[in-house]
This record gives C-alpha cells, sequence and structure tokens, in this order.
C-alpha cells in the first residue's frame, strides 16, 4: 500500500508542476494546445503551438540540480519515444508536414532558498528515430 501512495504522489507532484510549467509557457506566449497526450506506447507532458512551431514539451521536476538538469534527464530513449509519440499525434491531428516541429524540456525546481525556479530549453533535442 506505501507504494501505491508513493505513486499516486508522484502524479499528484507531477501535475502540479506541469501546470506550473504551461502556465509559465502561456506567460511567454506559447499556447498551450493539449495536456498529457497518451498512448499506449507513453505519454508527451504538453503540446504547444510556439510562432509557427509545434511544440512538444516533456516537463521534468528536479530539487536544486541534484542528479543533473531535467533536460540531461531526458535520455536517448525517452527522447525516441517522444518522437514516435508526436509522430503519432501528428497524423491524428492531420498537422501539414510542412510545419516546424520543437522538442522543448521545461525544468522545474526547487533552489536552496525553496523557492520554485523553471527554466525553459527550447530546442533541447532533435528528432531521434
Amino acid at each position: 500500500m506505501g507504494e501505491k501512495r508513493n505513486t499516486q504522489n508522484s502524479r499528484a507532484v507531477g501535475k502540479r508542476y506541469e501546470e506550473l510549467a504551461a502556465s509559465y509557457l502561456e506567460r511567454q506566449g506559447m499556447k498551450i494546445i493539449e495536456r498529457n497526450f497518451r498512448t499506449r506506447n507513453g505519454e508527451i507532458d504538453l503540446v504547444g503551438r510556439d510562432g509557427t512551431y509545434l511544440v512538444f514539451i516533456e516537463v521534468k521536476f528536479r530539487k536544486s540540480g541534484v542528479s543533473g538538469s531535467g533536460a540531461e534527464a531526458v535520455h536517448a530513449r525517452k527522447q525516441r519515444t517522444i518522437c514516435r509519440i508526436s509522430d503519432y499525434y501528428r497524423i491524428r491531428y492531420r498537422i501539414p508536414p510542412s510545419t516546424p516541429v520543437r522538442y522543448d524540456v521545461v525544468e522545474c525546481g526547487i533552489d536552496e532558498r525553496g523557492e520554485i525556479t523553471v527554466t525553459w530549453y527550447r530546442h533541447a533535442f532533435l528528432y531521434r528515430t
């Protein structure tokens, strides 16, 4: 039963930081068009429009860089998964192939003063097959 609580707590924390990231991006001018886009192969936290770009966004939470940055935590396997899901998203919603696509990471954290920080990594990684 302890594991279930930890999982539920992790999901709640994750959702909170995804909301924080979405609000931050919207204040920067991005339009969030989808949250938690799920397929049987995985999930993309946020999908947005930033100018002409269709942006697929992974949100990571880190406490003061303890285990590297959030962008570093999105390893090659996770990048490939996000790219495959983004392919499905574009097919499902009939996004024209000419639409520029970008893969971003938003890192939410807590600094040494206990304040929440948000760092946006635009073009965090390139498309991976």
